[in-house]
């Protein structure tokens, strides 16, 4: 591991707004960057009552305002709910703004409900447009002539540097296709980490992009001063996957230390084997955690995330995982 880096879902806490969150956002992106993250990402989300990145481009540009030198971008951005061009146009505009630091990760899940995506005017076709898109996406950031047709102003020639997002094999497939940097959302969807890897790193095709595979993953993190404390901190986090799970989304509930009797032992089972790449402690457990991880898997990033109802709590978290991750990590090789 050469880097350490971020991913905020800018959590909505229960008893805050979505604009405290958004202020919550900024404040843990500036003491992140003072921390030594490599990057800080946000995730496109919709109708999710307790997630106030639905706007991601528009939070990126709030965060990169709020910093100086950390890679900011999407983590990712859900490209089947937005043209091409679009995109391009938006994270032209942000890499103009904060040139050589903006980041551009693609889904290809709607990141929502089917109700939502239809709001948002996705093309419901069973046709799967989706590396196509990428393509005609990652061409607007190229160095077009003047005479090009259609260009993406600003955008052309700023060379935003995209990467694959997946939780699947789809995407560890189509990013060793186009010799892209690949993302795994193994924080939330750890199932097929390892056979995805395999199959990003065998099948890698260099490109103008990328010459060797470049993989991130990601882990949940919940540390604290003890292992008690942090457990009872990262609660809020279980409440809030059992009740999206089960159809009940909302805010990010308060910390309880009855969280096993909140929540039936079937869907908990689900939870904890969802969220299972994650370390949870104090920074004597986190970092045995997070070392089996990297041990595990040898990523070239890892992003950590989670979330936590107290934001003085959370921005320590992330502090004790970096101090943590800054003792684990090797020489950086990629900017």
């Amino acid at each position: 591991m050469h880097h350490f880096s971020l991913l905020d879902l800018a959590p909505i806490p229960e008893g805050k707004t979505a604009a405290d969150a958004l202020a919550a956002t900024a404040d843990l992106a500036r003491a992140a960057e003072g921390f030594g993250y490599h990057r800080y990402w946000l995730a496109e989300h919709h109708n999710m009552p307790g997630i106030a990145s639905a706007a991601t481009s528009v939070v990126i540009g709030h965060v990169a305002a709020a910093t100086k030198t950390m890679r900011i971008g999407a983590g990712g951005v859900m490209l089947p709910n937005h043209a091409p061009l679009v995109i391009a146009e938006q994270f032209g505009t942000l890499a103009t703004l904060y040139p050589g630091r903006i980041d551009l990760g693609l889904g290809r899940a709607p990141g929502t409900d089917m109700a939502t995506a239809r709001a948002l005017r996705r093309r419901m076709a069973p046709d799967d447009s989706f590396p196509q898109d990428v393509q005609e996406l990652i061409g607007y950031f190229g160095d077009m002539p003047d005479g090009a047709p259609v260009r993406a102003i600003p955008g052309t020639g700023t060379h935003v540097p995209v990467w694959i997002l997946g939780s699947s094999l789809y995407g560890a497939q189509l990013a060793a296709y186009l010799g892209l940097p690949y993302a795994f959302a193994s924080h939330f969807a750890p199932a097929m980490l390892e056979e995805a890897l395999a199959i990003y790193r065998s099948t890698f095709r260099p490109s103008e992009h990328l010459d060797k595979p470049h993989v991130m993953v990601a882990a949940g993190i919940c540390a604290a001063d003890t292992d008690d404390q942090a457990a009872f901190l990262r609660s809020s986090q279980l409440l809030a996957f059992a009740r999206l799970r089960t159809g009940k989304p909302g805010k990010l509930p308060l910390p309880t230390r009855d969280v096993d009797l909140e929540i039936p032992a079937p869907v908990m089972a689900q939870v904890r084997q969802a969220l299972s790449c994650s370390a949870t402690g104090s920074a004597s457990t986190v970092k045995e955690s997070l070392r089996a991880i990297i041990d595990a898997y040898q990523p070239d990033e890892l992003m950590v995330t989670g979330m936590i109802h107290d934001h003085t709590a959370r921005v320590r978290s992330f502090e004790i995982a970096a101090d943590v991750l800054t003792s684990l990590r090797k020489a950086p090789v990629m900017a």
